[in-house]
């Protein structure tokens, strides 16, 4: 009985964080055009991560876009700019997106 305890308080420590961006990224309106597997109006969440794996400026790369918006680097459909993300925000939602496998 402990020991299944111990398991289940583990994996919600590891779960927790992983929603916790997720409801960022939903309160921020991100899930509107993106979803974590699947392509919507933008890229998936895994889609980008598996792009920039392994770039060390990855992160800021996304901050940057999640702020300031981007177009060209997955079709013709812009990202808008995000204004009501603020930088620290931007970090935390880029961080969250590399994560996705």
């Amino acid at each position: 009985m402990k020991r299944a305890l111990i398991t289940i308080a583990m994996t919600l420590a590891v779960a927790a964080p992983a929603m916790a961006d997720q409801a960022l990224a939903t309160s921020k309106n991100c899930m509107a055009c993106h979803a974590v597997d699947k392509k919507l109006v933008g890229p998936s969440y895994k889609d980008v991560a598996a792009k920039y794996a392994g770039q060390k400026d990855a992160a800021d790369k996304l901050a940057a876009k999640i702020i300031k918006g981007g177009s060209g680097v997955w079709g013709p459909v812009p990202m808008p700019a995000n204004a009501q993300v603020n930088e620290a925000e931007a970090k935390k939602l880029a961080a969250w997106v590399l994560t996705q496998k």
